[in-house]
C-alpha cells in the first residue's frame, strides 16, 4: 500500500508540474524541434522536402519558385493559406499533378556538403553549381533548399554478372568504378577532385596521363577502398565517399572565368508607337547613355518597337544581334515576358524588367532582375521600417470601409499582424471621427500614429483637416501621419498640411526636386527634348536614366562577375531605390528597396533610408 500510495503521489506532483504554462510550451518546443528535425533528417525517404519561409515570401512566391499550384503546399500544409510567417517551415511536395518541372529540390541536412550531393545524385559539382547560381561555399547551410537538375548525360555504370554454373566461371570485375569523358579545361586534379580521389590514384589507374589529358579523352575511374584511400558505405542509392573535398575546394573549382566587356551591347524592347511613357522611359535612358559614353564607357544601344503580338517579339528575336546582347530591358508587356526571359537564359543575358513586379519568371531563371519590387516583399521590409522609425508608438488606424479601404487592405491586414507579433497595440476608428473622437485615442508620452487604410486622395481631404485641428490643440502630444507612395502625386494639394502633420510615406522611388541632381537631370531632359516630364508615379524619364545607369555602369565595372557585386555598387540614383537580392539559389533577383519620406515639423523633406 505505501508503494501505491507512493506512485500516486509521485504521478499527482508530476501532472502539476506539467499544468504550469511554460512548462508545457517548453514540453511543447522541444517536441516540435524534434519532429521538425526528424522530418528534415528524413527528406529523402519522404513525398516533400521543407522550405523555410525567408521575410517577404508569400505562398504565391513559393508555389511558383518549385512551379506548383499553391493548393498542392496547401494540401500538404492546412492552414498556410491563412497564415504563414518567416521562419515556419513548409512541406513541399516533390511531385503533383499540376508541377511542370523536371528537376527536383534539396533541403540541405547537418553533415551534408556539395561534395555529398554529387554522390547522391549522382551528379557533378560543375552541374549542381550551375543550376543553382545563388549558392556558394558560405551560404551552404543546413536548411538551404537546393536545385537538382536533371542530368545531361547519364553516367553508364559497370554492371558485374554472376553465374550459378560451376562451369563458367564469374565475370571478371572490371578495374574501373566509372569511364569519365575529358571537357575542356579539366585537369588531372580537377577530375580526382570531382570522383574524390588521389591525383596518384587517377594516373595509376590510367598511365598515359603522366603525360597530360586530352579534351574528349574516356578516363578510367579506379575503386577506392585500400588503406589510406577513401573508404566506402552503402546507403540505397549505392556505395558513396564518406570524405571528399570541402564545399570551398569545390565551389572555386567550379568558378567561371571573369569575362570584361570592351564594349556592352544592350538592347531596349519596349512599346514606343503605343505607350508615351515608354517613350520618355527610353529618353531618359539615353541622357544615361550620354553621361556614362563622357566617362569613356563604349555601348551599342539597339532600340526595337515591341507591340503587343508574339510575331513582333519573335521578328527582333530571330535578328542576329540579339544573341550578342549582354543585357536587355524591357518588356511592358507581361504577355512576352516568359519567351524573353527564356531567350535571355538560353543565352546568358541580363533581363531587366522595369515596369511589372508580378512576373513568376524571377522565381526559377537566373537572368531576371525585376525593378518593381513584388507587393509582398515591398510590404515585409516597410513593416521592419516601421517599427524601426517609430519605436514608442501608439498607432491609430483611420478606417476608411471595406469599399474604401481594398486597394490597401492586405497592406494593412499585413501591419495588424506584424504589430501584434511585436507586442506594439493599434486601435481603429472610423475615418470620419470627431476631433474629440480621436483625442480620445492619444496616449501622452508615446508618438501617436496615424494610419488611414486607404490611400486615396478623397480620404486624405477627409482626414487632414481633423488632424489638423487635433494637432493645433493638443501640442502637447506626438502626432504623425503616415501613408502610401501615391500621395507623391498629391503633394502640391496639401503640403502644407504633410508638414504640419509631420507626414511620413513609404516608397521604392521618391525624389526631392530641389535637390541638385534633380535639379540638374531636368534642366538636360528639357535642354535635350524641349518639353517637361509627365507629372507621373514614378517619372518615367528619371526611372529610364537610373535604371539604365546603374546596369549599364556595373557591367562595365564588374563584366560577367556584375551579379556577384551588385550589393557593391557605389550609385546614387536620382529617384529610383536599388537593393537586389537574389529570390533563391537558383533564381533572379528582386528589388527590395524602400525607404521613408518624412515632412517634418521644421518644414526639411528626409528621405530616411534604414541602410
Amino acid at each position: 500500500m505505501e508503494i501505491v500510495s507512493l506512485l500516486l503521489n509521485f504521478r499527482n506532483q508530476i501532472e502539476y508540474f506539467l499544468m504550469k504554462p511554460i512548462i508545457r510550451q517548453i514540453l511543447f518546443l522541444l517536441l516540435f524541434t524534434g519532429i521538425s528535425t526528424a522530418s528534415l533528417y528524413a527528406q529523402e525517404n519522404q513525398s516533400y522536402f521543407l522550405h523555410t519561409i525567408e521575410k517577404g515570401q508569400s505562398l504565391y512566391s513559393i508555389a511558383a519558385m518549385y512551379g506548383l499550384n499553391q493548393e498542392d503546399i496547401v494540401q500538404m500544409n492546412p492552414g498556410s493559406n491563412e497564415k504563414i510567417y518567416a521562419g515556419m517551415a513548409l512541406r513541399i511536395p516533390k511531385s503533383s499533378p499540376s508541377a511542370q518541372q523536371k528537376e527536383t529540390f534539396h533541403t540541405i541536412q547537418q553533415g551534408e556538403t556539395l561534395y555529398k550531393l554529387t554522390t547522391i545524385y549522382n551528379l557533378s559539382a560543375k552541374e549542381i553549381t550551375e543550376a543553382n547560381p545563388g549558392l556558394s561555399a558560405e551560404n551552404f547551410r543546413i536548411g538551404q533548399v537546393v536545385r537538382i537538375p536533371v542530368p545531361a548525360t547519364p553516367t553508364t555504370q559497370v554492371v558485374v554478372e554472376q553465374t550459378s554454373s560451376t562451369d563458367i566461371p564469374a565475370a571478371v570485375k572490371s578495374k574501373c568504378k566509372d569511364m569519365h569523358k575529358v571537357q575542356r579545361k579539366e585537369t588531372v586534379f580537377s577530375v580526382s577532385r570531382k570522383y574524390g580521389i588521389t591525383k596518384e590514384e587517377l594516373i595509376a589507374a590510367n598511365p598515359e596521363l603522366a603525360n597530360g589529358m586530352k579534351r574528349g579523352q574516356f578516363v578510367c575511374i579506379p575503386y577506392t577502398g585500400a588503406p589510406g584511400e577513401l573508404t566506402e558505405k552503402s546507403t540505397s542509392k549505392g556505395k558513396v565517399p564518406t570524405t571528399g573535398p570541402s564545399n570551398s575546394e569545390l565551389f572555386s573549382e567550379n568558378e567561371e572565368k571573369a569575362k570584361s566587356f570592351s564594349t556592352i551591347k544592350a538592347a531596349v524592347l519596349l512599346p514606343f508607337q503605343q505607350d508615351k511613357r515608354m517613350v520618355e522611359y527610353y529618353e531618359g535612358f539615353l541622357l544615361a547613355v550620354d553621361s556614362l559614353k563622357r566617362e569613356g564607357i563604349s555601348l551599342d544601344i539597339y532600340a526595337y518597337n515591341l507591340t503587343d503580338t508574339d510575331a513582333s517579339l519573335n521578328s527582333i528575336l530571330a535578328k542576329s544581334e540579339m544573341k550578342k546582347m549582354n543585357i536587355i530591358f524591357g518588356p511592358m508587356q507581361s504577355k512576352h515576358t516568359n519567351s524573353l526571359a527564356a531567350f535571355a537564359k538560353q543565352n546568358d543575358i541580363t533581363l531587366v524588367i522595369p515596369f511589372s513586379s508580378k512576373e513568376d519568371e524571377v522565381f526559377s531563371n537566373p537572368n531576371v532582375y525585376l525593378i518593381n519590387t513584388p507587393q509582398s516583399y515591398l510590404y515585409s521590409e516597410v513593416y521592419d521600417h516601421f517599427t524601426r522609425q517609430f519605436t514608442n508608438a501608439n498607432v491609430i488606424l483611420l478606417d476608411a470601409g471595406e469599399t474604401a479601404s481594398k486597394n490597401k487592405r492586405e497592406f494593412i491586414d499585413g501591419l495588424k499582424a506584424d504589430l501584434a507579433n511585436k507586442g506594439v497595440t493599434y486601435k481603429a476608428l472610423p475615418e470620419g471621427a470627431s476631433v474629440e473622437g480621436l483625442q480620445g485615442a492619444l496616449v501622452e508620452g508615446k508618438e501617436n500614429i496615424f494610419v488611414p487604410t486607404s490611400s486615396s486622395d478623397v480620404s486624405l481631404i477627409k482626414i487632414i483637416p481633423q488632424l489638423t485641428m487635433l494637432t493645433r490643440e493638443n501640442p502637447e502630444y506626438n502626432i504623425s501621419l503616415f501613408g502610401y507612395p501615391e500621395w507623391q502625386t498629391y503633394t502640391k494639394d496639401h503640403l502644407d498640411s504633410f508638414f504640419e502633420l509631420n507626414t511620413y510615406f513609404y516608397s521604392a522611388f521618391y525624389t526631392n526636386n530641389l535637390l541638385p541632381s534633380a535639379v540638374d537631370f531636368t534642366n538636360k531632359y528639357n535642354r535635350w527634348y524641349s518639353k517637361d516630364m509627365d507629372n507621373s508615379y514614378p517619372k518615367y524619364g528619371m526611372l529610364g536614366f537610373d535604371t539604365g545607369y546603374f546596369f549599364l555602369k556595373g557591367l562595365s565595372l564588374y563584366g560577367s562577375e556584375f551579379e556577384d557585386n551588385i550589393g557593391f555598387m557605389n550609385v546614387r540614383p536620382i529617384q529610383t531605390g536599388f537593393n537586389f537580392k537574389r529570390v533563391n539559389n537558383w533564381g533572379g533577383f528582386i528589388n527590395k528597396k524602400a525607404f521613408f519620406v518624412n515632412f517634418s515639423k521644421d518644414y526639411e523633406l528626409i528621405k530616411l533610408d534604414f541602410e
